[in-house]
């Protein structure tokens, strides 16, 4: 089957571009807004509204295969690509991709994918946002051609057991830190609550105390409105780097001061997302390290997530090869290609590293869907509910897909409920 032609349109995503360098540096709210100049090359303020491409694939027989372009909340932060926006974009897809798309036979999905992802075009890779779009449509196209699922195309062509269970979700709580654990507890979500804690004053504390604070609250919540005595939701709090600079990054104090949360955290294992952003990849592959071995050597079971300056493929591998960590996020969109998440959750697992599927709230309802088929195929430790800030309305898009996924594949295998 071959690809008629294409199609491009400009979207919104389910949150905003926000300018991190500005917001750590103590810009000051202003309703939903904030305060000041933007700090990262791109931005024209702070705060802006996130945008998506949709990449819709017209087939030969009349069917649509689509994927979305998205980035990352803090793009342009931590090696990443520059803003993404819509209006600069879609121009380009029309003039250099669309030629390339027009009578393609639908083939291999990996091979497809890796021949857009190494394209260049006037000597420039794509953007990593374009990349992610493109190949997710390239597997849908794929998946359509041959009547499977698309987790069904990655377990083929990996070579991958299909597997009919759940991936751990982790929830999100935005800023309505309090609200959304409730509600997270009350829908026995199985990791929680991230937290956003990318403030110091605000979130954590001169001396970590109100982070302290948030997770005795969080434990007393659980155990207030957990449904089962069986409910032990894992405590996964991303920190944004926010950690080192209290303790002048001194590895032994950050360790010291993680490993005496453990306590408050009580039976509910906890994992500590980026606590140190040293600016640089080499030194924050080297903290990172020295803060996960030294909680070894204090008997911790704290752990660590890596996320600042872990962005692409190649990153992954070099953060797992070192043992910076116990856990890697996956940052979905800033992997360009779709393919490169699958064959990092597969070397992590290689690896004896945990593998987080993440991404961003600046994603988009088809994009979350697609990252799904892609965590049950290939096993991701956990996955990001996704897009939004708002928590429900990303937990019903990626659970109900990932229901619907098993649903089917237990159907397939004979088995009509859970």
């Amino acid at each position: 089957m071959k690809i008629v032609d294409a199609v491009f349109s400009k979207g919104y995503s389910a949150f905003f571009f926000d300018d991190q360098k500005a917001i750590k540096s103590g810009a000051d709210h202003d309703g939903f807004v904030y305060v000041g100049e933007p700090m990262t090359p791109g931005f024209s303020r702070i705060r802006q509204a996130g945008q998506s491409i949709s990449v819709m694939l017209i087939l030969e027989d009349g069917q649509m295969a689509v994927g979305d372009c998205a980035a990352v909340q803090y793009s342009g932060a931590g090696g990443r690509d520059p803003l993404f926006l819509a209006s600069e974009y879609v121009p380009f897809l029309q003039e250099h991709i669309r030629p390339l798309l027009q009578g393609l036979e639908i083939g291999s999905f990996r091979e497809m994918a890796k021949h857009f992802s190494e394209l260049k075009i006037n000597k420039k890779p794509l953007h990593s946002a374009i990349k992610y779009g493109l190949t997710m449509a390239l597997l849908d196209a794929r998946a359509k051609a041959l009547k499977l699922m698309p987790c069904e195309v990655v377990c083929q062509e990996y070579d991958l057991p299909v597997i009919a269970q759940r991936v751990p979700i982790f929830g999100q709580t935005g800023d309505n830190r309090y609200d959304n654990a409730d509600k997270m507890i009350l829908k026995g979500v199985e990791v929680l609550p991230h937290g956003l804690i990318n403030n110091i004053d605000e979130k954590l504390g001169r001396h970590g105390e109100k982070l302290r604070e948030y997770i005795k609250w969080l434990v007393k919540r659980v155990d207030h409105l957990r449904t089962s005595p069986d409910y032990k939701p894992n405590l996964h709090i991303d920190v944004y780097g926010n950690v080192g600079p209290i303790f002048d990054n001194d590895t032994t104090k950050v360790a010291q001061y993680l490993a005496s949360l453990e306590p408050d955290a009580g039976e509910l294992p906890l994992y500590i997302e980026g606590p140190v952003d040293m600016g640089d990849r080499g030194l924050q592959i080297e903290k990172l390290r020295e803060i996960t071995v030294k909680l070894r050597d204090l008997g911790s079971s704290v752990k660590i997530v890596a996320d600042e300056w872990c962005n692409t493929i190649e990153d992954i591998r070099d953060f797992a090869d070192a043992g910076a960590c116990h856990m890697i996020q996956i940052k979905t969109p800033d992997l360009g290609g779709v393919q490169n998440i699958v064959e990092s959750i597969l070397y992590c697992r290689e690896k004896g590293v945990g593998a987080y599927q993440g991404g961003t709230c600046n994603e988009t309802d088809l994009s979350a869907r697609m990252c799904v088929h892609l965590a049950v195929a290939a096993r991701a430790e956990r996955m990001l509910a996704k897009p939004g800030m708002g928590f429900d309305e990303g937990f019903s898009i990626v659970n109900n897909e990932m229901e619907r996924i098993l649903a089917v594949l237990r159907y397939r295998n004979g088995v009509d409920h859970d």
